[in-house]
């Protein structure tokens, strides 16, 4: 019992943590201009979260379930790739959708080749976490609910992102030409 309640209490302080994080930099974002977009989906996805983090808690301190380690490490595997993806985004990684008006999306680095990769994250973590207690259907059912909760946000997000991904344009409308970089010494 105290390999689980150590897994899911370091689960919740993550969690915890990246919450304090995420209103940081949330502040920081409005202070520079920003503005939320879709405020209303965000006490969704977090319900969701709640609800799928007590649950397990619930589960695991009735039932006692066995620990799966393979699903444990794949679950350690989703954590790095996590922290890989919030230092990359720095200062500008939230968990609402902040749009700073003027500002550029990055366009280097794992960005450059995929969108939305804390979600597909999320999403994992979502099922590994269950499956590494056992409980399949627990994995299925919140799997399902946080897909169709993402679709909703992912539209949304796209809607509100796509003027920071195109080029400016200039005053006829044409993509303005890419600032001319300094030569290397």
């Amino acid at each position: 019992m105290w390999l689980i309640i150590t897994i899911l209490s370091l689960v919740t302080l993550q969690r915890l943590i990246e919450l304090v994080i995420a209103h940081r930099n949330t502040r920081r974002l409005i202070d520079q201009g920003g503005f939320e977009i879709g405020s209303g989906r965000y006490g969704f996805v977090l319900a969701l979260q709640i609800a799928w983090l007590l649950g397990l808690w619930y589960l695991a301190f009735y039932q006692r379930p066995a620990v799966a380690l393979p699903w444990i490490y794949a679950y350690v595997v989703l954590e790095a790739a996590r922290g890989w993806i919030v230092a990359g985004l720095g200062s500008r990684w939230t968990t609402r959708l902040i749009v700073v008006p003027g500002e550029r999306l990055p366009d280097e680095g794992w960005q450059s080749w995929i969108r939305h990769a804390n979600y597909l994250v999320v999403a994992a973590e979502i099922v590994i976490l269950p499956m590494a207690f056992g409980y399949w259907w627990y994995a299925t059912l919140f799997g399902i609910l946080n897909l169709a909760l993402l679709a909703w946000r992912i539209r949304s997000e796209e809607e509100a992102l796509r003027p920071l991904r195109e080029p400016p344009q200039t005053e006829t409308g044409q993509p303005q030409p890419p600032e001319p970089s300094e030569p290397s010494p």
